[in-house]
């Protein structure tokens, strides 16, 4: 009901236009004066009802832009702006809103524009771009606006606005498909480590479903294990999955690890994951990312060579005389010159340390 009202208020305003523009072409162009009375009044009524089909039938283009710029403006307002950001921003709009409405009568005071009927539309849009122009500069001085904020705003929510700096000043930490299957995150989130707002796209949660419904078994298992881990974070922590459809950036781009890439260079973000190609490809691009992976692996005790270790021999290694053993925490010691002494324990000596992103290895030889 509102949409036909609406486009029937437009197509007023469009015959409106329609006869003002028609009757001073009528009254005032040369070719159009010698017309008869009853020639005069069909021109002015063919050229009104031609306006007011354009503008009736405009209103479905007006109206889906209408509905885009709104939606994108209100994910922005939502996502990016903070009711101190917003303080400014309304302040600027009244102040140009204000000076429209100061200006408007010199608009409506031109006899020519009232002749056209154009002077409602250009009040309509000077009030349009007094009131943008104001938003503009109210955003790019809102510093000089925090005076204002911080006398408006009791000392009780200025305290706790003050032990929340440290972490809405991070940046945003985006969360790749793999760490959320993977699940140590839960456990890193509990220490307080990371910092900053902590972001779920909402196409990472359309690939755990598809994994989660995969005919691999393997792939089914870890899919809803993600899943699982995802809801847990989200009960835990109230993290809600961060909606992308409105950044057309990212409509045209197939590939998850790619579209993680450019929401974290759009967001200016950084990427949580424990994919080591991913790991690679951001560092191309230039984006922060914080790999789990290695995280554990700094995090493990720290072998120096010569140091002995007790180990289990558990199978044969790559070479023909190596044999492997594994530490508790998961390290792999390749021990040489072993492999006749599989299935027993022995002592061994650390001959090096071998640091990778992908893990760590160390070869040691029995004594």
């Amino acid at each position: 009901m509102l949409k036909k009202v609406f486009r029937f208020v437009l197509t007023v305003c469009g015959m409106l236009l329609g006869y003002g523009v028609s009757t001073y072409l009528v009254d005032n162009w040369d070719v159009l004066s010698g017309l008869q009375s009853t020639e005069r009044i069909l021109a002015v009524v063919l050229f009104t009802g031609i306006i007011g089909i354009i503008f009736f039938n405009i209103f479905s283009i007006l109206s889906n832009q209408g509905r885009r710029v709104a939606n994108s403006v209100a994910a922005e307002i939502s996502e990016k702006l903070s009711a101190e950001d917003l303080f400014p921003i309304v302040l600027g709009l009244i102040a140009g809103l204000v000076i429209a409405y100061l200006i408007s009568p010199i608009i409506n005071g031109i006899q020519v524009l009232q002749k056209l009927n154009l002077n409602v539309i250009l009040t309509v849009l000077l009030y349009l771009a007094f009131g943008s122009l104001g938003v503009i500069l109210a955003r790019k001085f809102s510093p000089d606006f925090k005076f204002l904020q911080a006398s408006s705003v009791p000392k009780e929510q200025q305290s706790a606005k003050r032990k929340t700096k440290g972490r809405t000043g991070a940046a945003p930490k985006i969360l790749d498909t793999s760490v959320i299957i993977d699940g140590r995150i839960v456990d890193i989130l509990k220490t307080g480590f990371i910092e900053g707002d902590i972001v779920i796209p909402s196409f990472v949660l359309v690939e755990l479903r598809h994994i989660a419904d995969s005919s691999d078994p393997l792939k089914r298992n870890r899919g809803r294990r993600g899943l699982d881990i995802l809801n847990k974070i989200q009960t835990e922590y109230g993290i809600e999955i961060y909606e992308t459809g409105s950044d057309k950036s990212l409509e045209d781009i197939p590939e998850v690890d790619v579209k993680l890439l450019k929401l974290a260079q759009n967001m200016k973000g950084v990427v949580v994951t424990n994919d080591f190609n991913l790991n690679k490809v951001a560092a191309i691009q230039g984006v922060g990312v914080l790999n789990i992976n290695e995280l554990a692996n700094t995090l493990k005790p720290v072998v120096l060579p010569g140091e002995q270790l007790q180990v289990f021999l558990v199978k044969e290694g790559k070479e023909n005389s190596q044999a492997l053993a594994y530490l508790d925490d998961g390290t792999m010691i390749v021990v040489e010159n072993a492999r006749k002494l599989i299935g027993q324990t022995v002592n061994t000596t650390v001959t090096s340390v071998l640091q990778t992103s992908a893990g760590r290895m160390i070869f040691a030889k029995p004594i």
